[in-house]
């Protein structure tokens, strides 16, 4: 539901436009000072593109102010629109269509999970614990819950769509937050490693100082699913268990590890962990590029360009030089 509140005379020229696009319906009323609200009633994919028209053609009225709203359902039920209408008017519907949710509420939802606050922190800690529990004992169960109280996927989707949308607060934003996160568990890890049992005979804690190039396609795997649960405004928890998969556990290891004095076995971790950080946010940048995610001014897309172009170009050198480090450390450490 997209509701647009403006003059009367601005309302109702909005109404004859909105007429003539792609809508489920539309409704209009005066309120009592003086403005009209103008509901509209779209479907999802089609709500970024109406949401872009009405403020290039309105938006210089006093009081102008769009709203977007969820819709959990409606009835009767959008009637599908038979296929008798001009095949272009059909090819111009399905470009507006964008397949996904329009960047002011993608915004919303991926700012909210980005934000650094006492919650945030005590997920983190609170995931940290069960997951070094999990990795001591060698309990997949264990580790496993762990990834679902674990809030890593919104910082890593955030920086992500901070660079594609060229936000540089955003992009400040998403960074703290992040690292924050990171050393936040692995300082916990540490103290963890210095004062348990660290067990070597741990198949997870092993598992988790092995980094080989198929690791790179896990958490390129992550970070896509991540942004596509995002942009088709679908519940990101479950995805976000795919990317603590590829960070909580190699992060924490570190921490254990060290901890406990296997500084060998701790590099091994660390590259890991590195390397899934990397692939996350370029897999998150990509998907959101090949969405259409863009800003609405032409000047902040030339913007936004720069700084994808430069952000893309950065964690694919990294990523090249991981994948180099992962092939000599494979070597070095299984020779045969």
């Amino acid at each position: 539901m997209l509701e647009l509140i403006a003059p009367p005379d601005t309302a109702q020229e909005a109404r004859t436009f909105v007429e003539d696009e792609d809508i489920l319906g539309v409704w209009s009323d005066n309120l009592e000072d003086g403005c009209s609200i103008l509901r509209i009633l779209v479907d999802a994919n089609r709500t970024e593109a109406l949401s872009d028209s009405l403020t290039e053609k309105f938006s210089h009225s006093e009081g102008f102010r769009i709203m977007l709203f969820e819709v959990q359902a409606t009835l009767p039920q959008p009637e599908e629109k038979e296929d008798e209408d001009d095949p272009n008017e059909e090819k111009e519907s399905e470009e507006k269509s964008i397949g996904r949710i329009s960047r002011e509420e993608l915004y919303s939802d991926v700012s909210s999970g980005s934000e650094f606050n006492t919650v945030f922190i005590g997920l983190v800690l609170l995931s940290t614990l069960v997951a070094g529990v999990g990795l001591v004992r060698d309990d997949v169960a264990v580790i496993i819950g762990a990834m679902v109280i674990a809030p890593l996927l919104g910082p890593n989707v955030s920086m992500a769509l901070s660079v594609t949308l060229g936000d540089l607060d955003l992009g400040w934003q998403s960074l703290k937050t992040n690292a924050a996160g990171i050393f936040a568990s692995l300082a916990l890890a540490f103290v963890m490693g210095l004062v348990m049992q660290v067990d070597l005979e741990s198949q997870q804690l092993i598992n988790k100082t092995n980094v080989s190039l198929g690791d790179i396609t896990i958490a390129l795997a992550a970070g896509s699913a991540g942004v596509l649960a995002y942009t088709r405004g679908v519940p990101a928890a479950i995805v976000g268990v795919m990317v603590a998969v590829a960070l909580l556990p190699p992060l924490v290891n570190v921490g254990l590890l060290l901890g406990a004095g296997y500084t060998n076995l701790a590099v091994g971790s660390v590259i890991l962990t590195t390397t899934n950080l990397i692939c996350i946010n370029l897999a998150g940048i990509l998907t959101f590029l090949v969405q259409g995610i863009q800003p609405r001014s032409w000047w902040e897309v030339e913007k936004a360009k720069k700084a994808t172009r430069i952000a893309i170009g950065i964690w694919v050198t990294l990523l090249a030089i991981l994948a180099i480090i992962i092939w000599y450390w494979n070597l070095s450490v299984n020779p045969l």
